[in-house]
């Protein structure tokens, strides 16, 4: 599996979510979804280029290579299964929401597999 730092994953996240939403991303948009300034978003384009997570077509979109996509669209599932999960233990959505992007980055792939199982098992048939 690939390791990138946990602000690079937010990105990539990010410009998965708005691509999907809005059909393309910008930097200007993922400046303002994720509350930092747009030469913050632009620093990490330039790395996130550099490394090969990231083009940009003639419009200054945003498009995620092959690699870029897998990171973006593993993290955007665990930020899904944990905010859920979350939600249905009686966790506050907007509570639930904050928490598990805090754990989408750092939870082990075992203790993520174990909590998918045991989402799974308690949804009724």
């Amino acid at each position: 599996m690939i390791e990138i730092k946990r602000s690079a994953e937010d990105y990539l996240e990010m410009i998965l979510m708005l691509t999907q939403k809005k059909g393309y991303a910008r930097s200007i948009d993922v400046a303002a979804e994720l509350n930092v300034t747009k030469p913050s978003v632009s620093h990490a384009v330039k790395r996130l280029r550099e490394n090969g997570y990231l083009k940009m077509d003639a419009d200054n979109a945003l498009i995620l290579t092959e690699n870029g996509r897998e990171i973006a669209t593993r993290i955007y599932q665990r930020h899904q299964v944990l905010c859920s999960f979350l939600i249905d233990l009686g966790v506050d959505p907007e509570v639930a929401r904050e928490d598990a992007c805090k754990m989408e980055h750092d939870i082990s792939d075992e203790t993520f597999a174990a909590i998918c199982r045991h989402a799974e098992q308690a949804r009724p048939v």
